[in-house]
């Protein structure tokens, strides 16, 4: 079946005429923005700052986005008069504020304000800064927004090479192919490939840009996709951060597919991680566009230079080298993502709708489902209509977090390896792998870790701090995979501040070899944490037997240090934690019970208890032979097994519009025991148990 006639896609609706690029339309009193602007400039308490390009007004979700951007106007009128020595005008962090006359402030607002449009003096301005582009495309005609033009036999071939010609369309399509593949098992035994006949073709037009909190030094990428069946008359968009450290198509395979056949707009967003690395060899950074270019004031990330005695292998990147503890602010890089959508829909559709008629819905997996229940937290304008949180990395209070189990877990799971037996049962269970669990079982012996070499001992410290059978099951996978010490060490850096140079325990990234080819692919795809894609992890503590050990236990101390780092950490790990406190909005989080990443008993199930305490509408879906990556259903071992994830996040969607339509009620909690295909089988929608 195609998704078009999935129960819950709806039918395509004509086609309106082109979307033009958004332009500058404001439509708003003068005397309201004289109040706004002058709250801005003179530090009037009707509004003192404008929080992540909403302003602090008494106002809808409509009137706010229309006084920030009226404001920013005004004000770029003002610096254009060279009443004031310097302005932000990106939407993201606000303007800053300024010492003008009041007299020549009312008159420029007067001059400035009192009309429909923007003053024909905006169109000759200086060439756009990094935070003041905007890139708009056109996908039609062999190109789409699904899939990049790839459709299901496209993604499930070889990655498309970056044409030098396309140059940036080779790049997208490169990074439709990563996202979908790296969410997705697109094969038709065990994935989603056999649920699906195709992905239809959805024509439609996208604009992008970089944008930047208030108080960030680094930028983030925020990309809208409108589809061509985009209703004005009912319109709806869906927001989508980023699963893990991913670029900003990496919440494509949960969201596109479900929300563009319909007619929705979507808004991604990088969480300001992603994929645009410095690279010190040959100085480059990232355009807009995603190509390689040489590092400066029109390029992210912007990065400090190397010292001389350091290496030019190193690699800045964004989650873990910012320096703005990019975590703490996932849920504001996503209201901020909806505040930019909802003003590029009103203006490319010359305000036939205004905000408040578009209905919302924030949807992600994993970092990207925490970053939406982050959003709804903070969400005090009433942006978001609904959440859909898959497996979402999200720490309520009290809760084990994902730094502290992850360095558990990085110490004692390869251990487990040694039990064979053990070993045998698990997906990619292999016997050579038992040498080197046994390896690791000494060596935390030796250091002191276990009273004895053996797997036994390993396992229990785990289920001691919380680990259930569940959340163990997949162990192999993790350390196979390297996955703990990806998240640790990525992780320390950003809870640390620290840049390319200085992270925690003597880590460095770096590249394995100088190869052009694989860089200028790094935009489209990689996955923003390494190793991978030709980026390894240095390791400057490796010596022994057991040559990662020494460093792994350096960031297990410092979790446990009573040091001032070990304070900076642990203060910087409570910065992420999550409030459970929503607004009265339906929430839904899926989880699967398998989930050996953000196992379930340390997120979704406590946050879902604590936020339900505080009043919250929300419901909770625990499936059955689920874990944390539906790329694995391809590998070896695993069929008849393990389920897709996306499914239940697709089915998840549609139960929350049918909640928002009033056909059904948000409902009871479900524990969902669906049936995995038989080895060689085409996976079907009855062996999903989602009726």
């Amino acid at each position: 079946m195609t998704i078009n006639s999935w129960p819950w896609a709806a039918s395509s609706r004509a086609t309106p005429a082109p979307m033009p690029l958004p332009a500058p339309v404001i439509r708003i009193r003068s005397g309201c923005l004289l109040i706004c602007v002058s709250s801005l400039l003179f530090g009037n308490p009707v509004s003192a700052r404008l929080p992540d390009w909403g302003l602090n007004l008494p106002c809808t979700k409509g009137h706010s986005l229309a006084l920030h951007k009226a404001a920013n106007v005004c004000l770029s009128q003002l610096k254009k008069a060279q009443a004031m020595s310097e302005l932000d005008r990106s939407p993201a962090s606000g303007p800053r504020r300024a010492v003008v006359p009041v007299l020549l402030v009312s008159a420029m607002l007067l001059t400035a304000c009192g009309t429909d449009q923007a003053s024909p003096e905006m169109a000759e301005a200086d060439p756009p800064s990094l935070l003041e582009q905007t890139r708009a495309t056109v996908h039609r005609a062999g190109d789409d927004l699904l899939s990049a033009g790839l459709g299901l036999a496209g993604l499930m071939g070889p990655a498309p090479e970056i044409d030098q010609e396309s140059g940036p369309e080779s790049l997208r399509r490169l990074a439709m192919h990563n996202a979908w593949n790296a969410l997705a098992a697109l094969n038709p035994a065990g994935g989603v490939g056999g649920l699906l006949e195709d992905l239809p073709s959805v024509p439609g037009r996208e604009w992008s840009r970089f944008a930047q909190l208030e108080g960030a030094s680094q930028p983030f990428r925020v990309l809208l996709q409108v589809p061509d069946s985009f209703d004005p008359g009912a319109p709806c968009l869906v927001v989508g951060p980023a699963s893990g450290s991913r670029g900003v198509y990496g919440a494509a395979p949960l969201v596109a597919p479900w929300a563009l056949p319909r007619g929705c707009a979507v808004v991604y967003t990088d969480k300001a991680a992603g994929t645009d690395f410095h690279y010190y060899g040959d100085d480059s950074a990232v355009a807009l566009d995603g190509r390689r270019v040489a590092a400066d004031e029109n390029s992210r990330p912007i990065a400090s230079s190397r010292p001389d005695e350091q290496p030019g292998s190193t690699v800045f990147m964004p989650h873990a080298h910012s320096g703005d503890h990019v975590e703490a602010d996932w849920g504001r890089h996503v209201l901020a993502s909806i505040r930019i959508g909802l003003d590029w829909l009103v203006d490319i559709h010359d305000g036939q709708f205004d905000a408040d008629a578009v209905r919302v819905i924030a949807t992600g997996l994993s970092n990207g489902g925490g970053a939406a229940l982050r959003a709804a937290e903070l969400d005090e304008e009433g942006l978001i209509d609904a959440v859909v949180a898959v497996m979402p990395n999200i720490s309520p209070p009290g809760t084990p977090h994902l730094f502290d189990y992850a360095t558990l877990a990085a110490l004692y799971q390869p251990c487990q390896l040694a039990d064979l037996e053990r070993l045998m049962t698990k997906p990619l269970g292999n016997p050579m792998l038992a040498a080197a669990g046994q390896a690791r079982c000494q060596a935390l012996h030796e250091a002191g870790l276990l009273d004895a070499p053996e797997p036994a001992q390993a396992r229990q410290r785990l289920v001691d701090a919380g680990f259930d059978d569940a959340a163990l099951a997949l162990g192999t996978v993790n350390v196979i995979l390297d996955l703990w010490r990806s998240v640790a060490v990525t992780y320390a850096s950003a809870y640390l501040d620290r840049g390319p140079f200085d992270m925690p325990c003597d880590y460095r990234f770096v590249v394995s070899a100088d190869d052009p080819t694989q860089r200028a692919a790094w935009w489209g795809s990689h996955s923003g944490i390494a190793p991978g894609g030709g980026i390894e992890i240095s390791d400057g503590l490796a010596s022994g037997s057991d040559p990662a050990l020494p460093g792994l236990i350096c960031l297990r101390e410092l979790f446990e240090a009573q040091t001032r780092e070990g304070e900076q950490l642990r203060a910087a790990i409570e910065a992420t934690r999550a409030s459970a406190g929503l607004p009265s909005i339906p929430v839904l989080l899926v989880h699967g019970r398998d989930d050996g990443l953000i196992p379930a008993v340390f997120s979704a199930r406590p946050y879902t208890e604590q936020a339900r305490a505080n009043g919250a509408q929300v419901a909770y879906w625990e499936v059955d032979g689920v874990q944390h990556f539906d790329a694995l259903l391809s590998a070896p071992g695993v069929a008849g097994r393990l389920l897709p994830i996306l499914p239940f996040g697709w089915a998840g969607l549609d139960h929350i519009e049918a909640v928002l339509n009033g056909e059904h009620e948000l409902s009871e909690d479900r524990h969902l025991h669906p049936s995995p295909a038989a080895a060689g089988q085409a996976l079907i929608w009855d062996d999903l148990a989602l009726n």
